[in-house]
């Protein structure tokens, strides 16, 4: 590099060195100017919002009257929880946030929140004696520590919250989780406030938007429903709708419970409820929501104001063993049919079920024992059936001669086949009154497996989940009554129906139409019970091929020529009866249907002359 270089070099850093100084100081000032701008701004705003925030409480507290000093603080949480059960707690209005079954899951594996913020909310709602009307969920509450305690049951978590209100006037919501439970014990104590409290009853409201639950909608909501108790009537629930449904309740109500399927969410008065107005509603095109179950009911003033406001809530699985011992039929949360079905299910079938599943793992296998269990308890009512339709065979050339004696004279020929059986002494109706006692268990099962938790997510076979339909094929299309799927243990079920039906055509007389709807009826059964449960299917094929063994071994015993024999003796000692005691009151009956029937043909004769 030259001299002439150097100094060029020298010249142009000079003059970039100098433009740095003079040209940089103004923006590296006018952006100090800007941030301190921009901090007086937000000094500014933190002031305003501050304003706002005071002015906002300052109207809070006074709208809320005497109980504005609890109109301020932090919104917070606690979590009690048992081996069942998980209870979060929020200060905001010292109310239940969230309820988590530790032990189910749902349809799609997640876990299952029974009560959450997002779509299920309680309140209490009162007027103060200056006209106010107050929430609990407008106070703020303080939590004291969670602390064990010895109750009748055993040990239990407790834990209070308190809103001062003020110099010795507060009130007090004190929960208690019992361990190995789902109940949630409920006390409601406003302390030194009758002065403040006007009217005669506070208001309990529970709105629950039910989440889908299980696979199955149409039946998640065919079974969500709102069911109570009243001290007047007893149990009692609401109608399904595909809309909305809204009652009244003017008498005293001692629980009103929110159930699903499976699963029941209630509250139980210590005392009684002073009444409740109850609504339902179901929007079929809305899919993410069950159904929106309320409720508004009514505590009386009196019990919260002198510290008898005792309630009891249940976050649990709709189980007999557990629903039972709640008491005042809490257990009709779970639908076990009514009348003698319901009798039949509580005494007969769930404690088998309950012993077998002590032992078995498997509930298909369940299920097989079930029917061995049942059909050995039927076994005489069955046998008598295979008897009686045994002896219909044996007369059944004697009722054939009859039928092509008369010719199509469908009177006469029933009252000769009557005589024949008369003289024969044979009951015609002896083969339907054992088919008939055992209808109850036949409903009972129609009850119990729809409804039994024991069975859900449980799988067998090819079914999934036996709670609810097995799907074998997806259908490309909805088959009207039918659906979009093919369960298989319908199909079975709907053959071995079917073939039962052709076994029994081959003993007994049925004729014409009669024997054509014998064989229509389990085609019907097919499209009804398509969406049923695959353990309910499971139970009526497995039944019907244990009654195909039991009558392959009764046909062992049974000899059609003895059978013969029997009846002939049975005439005989028939004849000789009538003989020494003359006709008996049957026999002068069908005399007097006969003649009356001979004195008719005689008046139809004359007028065709």
């Amino acid at each position: 590099m030259d001299k002439n270089q150097a100094v060029g070099f020298g010249l142009i850093a000079v003059l970039l060195l100098a433009y740095t100084f003079f040209f940089s100081k103004p923006d590296e000032a006018a952006n100090r100017q800007a941030t301190q701008q921009q901090a007086k701004v937000e000094q500014l705003n933190s002031t305003v919002v501050a304003e706002k925030d005071s002015l906002t409480q300052a109207r809070r507290a006074t709208a809320l009257g005497a109980f504005g000093a609890a109109a301020n603080g932090e919104a917070s949480t606690t979590t009690i929880e048992n081996e069942n059960i998980r209870v979060t707690l929020n200060t905001k209005g010292g109310l239940v946030e969230e309820v988590l079954l530790k032990n189910y899951k749902t349809y799609d594996g997640k876990p299952l929140f029974l009560f959450d913020s997002e779509s299920s909310t309680t309140d209490v709602q009162f007027t103060t004696n200056d006209g106010k009307t107050v929430s609990l969920s407008d106070l703020y509450f303080t939590a004291s520590d969670v602390k064990t305690v010895q109750s009748e049951t055993g040990e239990a978590k407790t834990i209070t919250y308190r809103a001062q209100i003020g110099d010795n006037q507060y009130i007090d919501q004190t929960y208690t989780l019992y361990n190995n439970s789902f109940m949630l014990g409920y006390r409601l104590d406003f302390k030194g406030l009758s002065s403040q409290v006007s009217g005669n009853n506070l208001t309990f409201t529970w709105t629950d938007q039910l989440k889908q639950l299980e696979r199955d909608l149409k039946q998640n909501r065919a079974k969500s429903t709102i069911n109570y108790y009243t001290i007047e009537d007893g149990f009692d629930k609401m109608s399904i709708s595909e809309s909305k449904e809204t009652e009244t309740l003017d008498e005293p109500v001692k629980w009103v419970a929110n159930k699903q399927n499976f699963f029941t969410a209630g509250i139980i008065a210590g005392n009684n409820f002073a009444g409740a107005k109850i609504e339902a509603t179901v929007d079929p095109a809305d899919t993410s929501v069950v159904k929106t179950l309320a409720s508004q009911i009514l505590i009386p003033a009196q019990d919260v104001l002198s510290g008898k406001g005792e309630f009891m809530y249940y976050f649990g699985p709709n189980d007999y063993k557990i629903l039972n011992k709640v008491g005042n039929d809490f257990d009709r949360n779970l639908d076990l049919g009514w009348g003698i079905f319901s009798y039949v299910n509580k005494w007969l079938i769930i404690p088998a079920f309950d012993f077998l599943e002590n032992y078995i793992a498997s509930y298909g296998i369940i299920i097989i024992l079930l029917v061995l269990y049942i059909k050995t308890i039927l076994f005489p009512l069955t046998y008598k059936s295979y008897l009686s339709m045994a002896k219909m065979k044996v007369l059944k050339p004697e009722i054939d001669d009859i039928k092509e004696r008369n010719d199509g004279d469908m009177q006469k020929t029933q009252m000769e086949t009557m005589k024949l059986y008369q003289e024969m002494g044979v009951n015609p109706l002896s083969g339907c009154i054992p088919m008939l006692l055992q209808m109850p268990i036949l409903f009972a099962m129609f009850n119990f497996f729809p409804n039994s938790i024991e069975l859900r997510q449980e799988s067998f076979l090819w079914a999934t989940d036996l709670s609810t339909y097995d799907i074998f094929a997806k259908l490309p299309f909805t088959i009207p009554f039918y659906g979009d799927h093919v369960s298989m243990f319908t199909l079975l079920m709907t053959a071995s129906t079917i073939l039962y039906t052709w076994s029994n055509n081959q003993m007994n007389t049925m004729q014409g139409p009669m024997k054509f709807y014998s064989y229509l009826m389990p085609l019907i059964f097919m499209f009804v019970l398509n969406s049923y449960p695959a353990g309910l299917s499971f139970y009526y094929f497995m039944s019907n091929i244990v009654t195909f063994s039991q009558q392959a071994i009764i046909r062992n015993f049974v000899n059609e020529g003895k059978v013969r024999a029997k009846l002939e003796a049975n005439k005989h000692k028939i004849k000789e009866k009538k003989q020494k005691g003359g006709p008996s009151f049957t026999e002068r009956m069908q005399e007097a249907m006969r003649a009356a029937a001979e004195k008719e043909q005689q008046k139809r004769n004359k007028a065709n002359k």
